[in-house]
């Protein structure tokens, strides 16, 4: 199921944003090496489990967007010097500390199309390896010496953690608000954006009004990223997001396009969605009706639209930075973010 795009404007839109994430790897393509270098070096451990593990997730693939913005953000901001390749790293390995948790809470046994390192693993070393990343990235910051860094890679990983927290509190409720849906996005995946962005504009000693502006860069983008997220859960293919259609459904996950379609729906419509959020009571032909009726009422189309706003917002905060070709690449990153959705 794709979401209603034209075909003609869907295939324009991911060549623009997939090409845009290209110019932008090709430009920090030296940074980016160093700090993939960097990431390996610290996986290590004379504990075999933790590099074999930290490997497998790594190795799995994605796009390194969170380091890439970091390294982007600096050079952007006019950063000369290298201390950015080693936060980026740390950026990363908070990332990846996070993925491995969430993988074990939501039962995942895909990530990026292959097996979760819980399914192959085990929950127990999948949680403690995370927890090993969380402590590389806290060495990595500490010897950087900044505590504005600090305090800022800091507090991104407590508000995950809420974030996180959050969603399982409104997990299975057809009752939550769009403002809980959104805290949860905002703690669970724009913090790090945000923060990933700010420590480039920190490490370069920008003026407070660009690394306000680069933080506020970094903010919507994350929240356009995770509401393109929400919405492709329902209509991407398997190979698309590392995962099959519709497990957030078959989690009972409370996001956008459900809120959407619930709040639009009729009596009858609404205790479906009950039964299958609530009860998680699933039967079979549940997740094909599930999709007709966000078609129905224009979720995806809105989710997206709302992902569209917040990108325009990023875009926005870019003002604050004089025209270069760092300037340019970091714009077509949101644009990258927005055209996964199809």
């Amino acid at each position: 199921m794709d979401l209603p795009v034209p075909s003609s404007a869907v295939m324009s839109a991911q060549a623009a944003g997939e090409d845009a994430l290209a110019t932008l790897t090709t430009l920090v393509r030296a940074d980016l090496e160093a700090c993939n270098r960097l990431i390996v070096e610290r996986m290590q451990s004379p504990v075999a489990l933790i590099p074999q593990l930290a490997a497998h997730i790594v190795a799995a693939g994605g796009k390194r967007l969170r380091p890439l913005l970091t390294l982007a953000s600096a050079r952007l901001a006019g950063y000369r010097g290298d201390r950015h390749v080693a936060l980026a790293a740390c950026v990363e390995f908070i990332h990846t500390a996070t993925l491995l948790h969430d993988d074990v809470v939501d039962e995942s046994a895909l990530r990026r199309g292959q097996a979760s390192a819980n399914a192959l693993f085990g929950n127990k070393p999948s949680v403690l390896v995370g927890d090993f990343l969380f402590a590389r990235a806290f060495q990595v910051m500490v010897q950087d010496g900044s505590l504005d860094v600090l305090r800022i890679l800091a507090d991104a990983s407590a508000t995950i953690a809420e974030g996180e927290v959050l969603q399982l509190v409104i997990q299975n409720d057809t009752g939550s608000t769009e403002a809980q849906y959104l805290e949860v996005i905002e703690g669970k995946t724009a913090a790090l954006f945000a923060a990933a962005t700010e420590v480039g504009a920190v490490v370069a000693s920008c003026p407070p009004e660009q690394q306000q502006a680069l933080r506020a860069y970094g903010h919507n983008l994350g929240i356009a990223f995770q509401l393109v997220d929400d919405a492709l859960d329902y209509s991407a293919e398997q190979e698309r997001l590392g995962k099959t259609v519709g497990d957030d459904f078959r989690e009972g996950k409370i996001t956008l396009p459900v809120l959407l379609a619930f709040a639009r729906g009729n009596a009858e419509e609404q205790t479906f969605w009950r039964r299958t959020i609530e009860e998680r009571d699933q039967r079979e032909g549940d997740l094909a009706r599930a999709i007709a009726l966000m078609q129905k009422h224009h979720a995806f189309v809105d989710t997206v639209g709302r992902a569209r706003d917040y990108g325009d917002k990023a875009l926005a905060a870019l003002d604050r930075f004089p025209e270069s070709e760092w300037k340019r690449a970091m714009a077509g990153v949101v644009g990258f973010c927005i055209s996964r959705a199809r």
